[in-house]
């Protein structure tokens, strides 16, 4: 994670090099009441478990009263990428001071791994996820600078998962060939940072924000995958380019 971070913040010194001697117009957004644009994401997202104390006890099919799994060694997660497309809808709120709502479609993986004994190899539960997520933030901006502006934001975001039904119905498979379920719709909180570069006829905003569930995000179904799960959070990292 620091490896990437050093990445995006390299390509963020690239995005701020040019034009910082001229001043340039930026399309004149930060004197309007209202402004619009639209933005281009990377993400990536990874589950974080809290786990129960039995957590590795064999799952026992309800229906037969039998185990169907042999004791769980290790539960993890790793990082998944995706890729996200929106808008932006911008109110000043004066000199130093946004408010932000950015309406994003969200195309993103989640992978969970679970090594079970007896299992040859790690089994993995994907879930493939088409979200639309409605961000909401408070922008402060630091005083501009020639062609630049630092800024920070922070706020929440409401996700929800337009994924078909078919997608998640599992409900004639065996139990050890069932899905790891995640709940349509939950909350977050995020918090990042990021820069105003200013361009002749519009702003580019470079942008790196951390994002993390409010509440788990498991769909509590009998399975051996969420049964030794007792929160699931979800956290997603973004570095986004706003164009305004």
């Amino acid at each position: 994670m620091l490896t990437r971070t050093r990445l995006w913040l390299s390509v963020l010194c690239l995005f701020a090099a040019p034009g910082v001697h001229a001043q340039n117009w930026g399309g004149g957004v930060d004197d309007e009441k209202w402004h619009f644009g639209f933005t281009f994401q990377y993400v990536s997202s990874e589950y974080k478990f809290l786990k129960k104390d039995t957590w590795q006890m064999p799952f026992i099919d309800p229906e037969r009263g039998v185990p169907v799994s042999g004791e769980l060694q290790s539960l993890s997660s790793k990082s998944s990428p995706g890729f996200g497309i929106g808008f932006v809808v911008n109110r000043r709120l004066g000199e130093n001071a946004d408010v932000r709502l950015t309406p994003i479609l969200v195309f993103n993986d989640r992978v969970a791994l679970y090594e079970f004994e007896g299992e040859e190899a790690l089994i993995e539960r994907k879930l493939q996820s088409t979200m639309i997520d409605l961000p909401i933030g408070i922008k402060l901006k630091s005083n501009r600078r020639n062609n630049f502006r630092a800024y920070i934001i922070g706020g929440a975001k409401y996700s929800l998962d337009i994924a078909s039904k078919k997608r998640t119905n599992d409900a004639p498979n065996a139990p050890m060939d069932k899905f790891l379920k995640n709940k349509k719709n939950f909350l977050s909180y995020e918090a990042g940072f990021g820069m105003d570069l200013y361009f002749e006829y519009f702003k580019l905003s470079p942008e790196i924000k951390l994002s993390y569930s409010l509440n788990s995000v498991l769909k509590n179904e009998p399975s051996p995958y969420s049964a030794p799960i007792d929160k699931l959070m979800l956290r997603h990292v973004t570095f986004s380019l706003y164009f305004e």
